[in-house]
């Protein structure tokens, strides 16, 4: 009998598929084009959902440029085995094109095989050279 390979993302994401971080528009219409760069998050929470979804489709260059230079490790990267299945934002603070603060605080649901989690995180961004950035978080 053959062995199955544990189910892993795919090597590019789908622009046509809906968006991995829920709202209701395609991966390009959506995340899509703050990953190419053609835009920018405009909100603390656009930025978060923009840095699930790149986890999502295992975007780790995005997930540098947005992680602030002060608090960035040496390498970051993401989980090829990792299928992340859900985002539900449960609350904002600050965050909007008028503040330079915010945090978001979040439930991402994933499967690693057969085994399905949930991280849970308040997240704190800053703007940073004009753009929002990921200072920090705190699991709960």
């Amino acid at each position: 009998m053959a062995k199955s390979r544990p189910r892993t993302r795919p090597a590019r994401p789908d622009v046509s598929a809906p968006c991995p971080c829920g709202r209701e528009a395609t991966y390009a219409d959506c995340c899509g084009r703050l990953h190419a760069g053609t835009a920018t998050a405009a909100t603390a929470e656009e930025l978060m959902r923009s840095r699930y979804s790149a986890f999502a489709v295992g975007d780790a260059a995005y997930l540098t440029r947005t992680w602030h230079p002060d608090t960035r490790p040496p390498r970051v990267g993401t989980a090829p085995r990792t299928v992340w299945t859900g985002l539900e934002i449960t609350s904002t603070t600050g965050g909007t094109p008028f503040h330079n603060e915010g945090t978001v605080a979040f439930r991402a649901r994933y499967r690693e095989g057969a085994a399905e989690g949930e991280l849970r995180e308040d997240s704190r961004f800053v703007r940073h050279g004009g753009a929002w950035v990921y200072l920090d978080g705190s699991h709960y």
